[in-house]
């Protein structure tokens, strides 16, 4: 167990529906990174930007990116966490995987796809929450369009650091920024919020914006407008819990039940 997490964020341009320049791109940047960084989160769709053409890129559980996941933690001893596009069972999933130094593989599929470009018509949903428990810290790892639905994040399970990453838009980037502290205070957890930047194929422009944010809606880190770079901090469990345990605010929320 460890008291403290150094975690980063990797924002970037995305090469389109291309996954090896991908890889490359985002394995240099990794390697240049600090010894003693615990876990990395990388930009949703992060080896082809969002693209509605999962039948040219999917792959498979036991593929190239898997592999290289797998690899690249192992080597450095780091997490990494990331989303890009399967295949299983004839069906496409906009799936996140997190993959631990032991070369041991979590995986989340979005719950709430994007209907606005057409997401729910090619990728199949999930229904699952994802809560890992990493260094004896619990994480919870969302993707994108599920930022808008608090009752989805709802800190129902005590996890200490919720994870989103994205590919979301320049024109609705004040909604990124106020969701992810909304985020943070509601459910008194730290936030890293990882978003790309440039344009993709569809001429959709994304300037990044990503940030670590603490329980109280503090941002730690953050970048500029379309800066290529991370974001990086080290986050304190011992500071989280005070704070949690003075304040109590988590044992006065509603219970409930989500339909899935």
């Amino acid at each position: 167990m460890s008291n403290e997490l150094h975690v980063v964020g990797i924002q970037a341009d995305l090469f389109w529906e291309n996954p090896s320049k991908n890889r490359s791109f985002f394995e240099e940047k990794i390697n240049s990174l600090p010894k003693n960084i615990d876990l990395v989160v990388l930009p949703e769709m992060f080896t082809t930007g969002f693209t509605m053409n999962p039948e040219k890129v999917a792959e498979k559980m036991d593929g190239k990116t898997i592999s290289w996941i797998q690899k690249i933690a192992s080597e450095k001893q780091l997490a990494i966490v990331a989303s890009f596009v399967i295949e299983e069972n004839n069906k496409y999933y906009n799936r996140l995987v997190f993959g631990h130094p032991s070369g041991k593989i979590e995986t989340y599929d979005k719950r709430h796809s994007f209907t606005l470009a057409g997401e729910d018509k090619v990728y199949t949903s999930g229904n699952e929450k994802l809560i890992v428990d990493y260094k004896g810290w619990k994480i919870c790892p969302l993707i994108c369009y599920d930022l808008r639905f608090p009752v989805w994040a709802r800190n129902t399970e005590n996890y200490d650091l919720l994870i989103f990453m994205a590919n979301w838009p320049t024109t609705r980037i004040k909604a990124w920024e106020t969701l992810l502290k909304a985020r943070a205070i509601e459910n008194m957890s730290y936030v890293i919020g990882v978003n790309r930047t440039g344009k993709d194929a569809n001429e959709y422009e994304y300037s990044g914006n990503s940030l670590i944010i603490d329980y109280l809606g503090t941002t730690l880190a953050s970048l500029e407008k379309n800066e290529i770079g991370c974001i990086q901090t080290i986050v304190s469990k011992p500071n989280q819990q005070k704070t949690r345990e003075k304040l109590g605010f988590l044992k006065d929320m509603d219970s409930f039940v989500i339909s899935k």
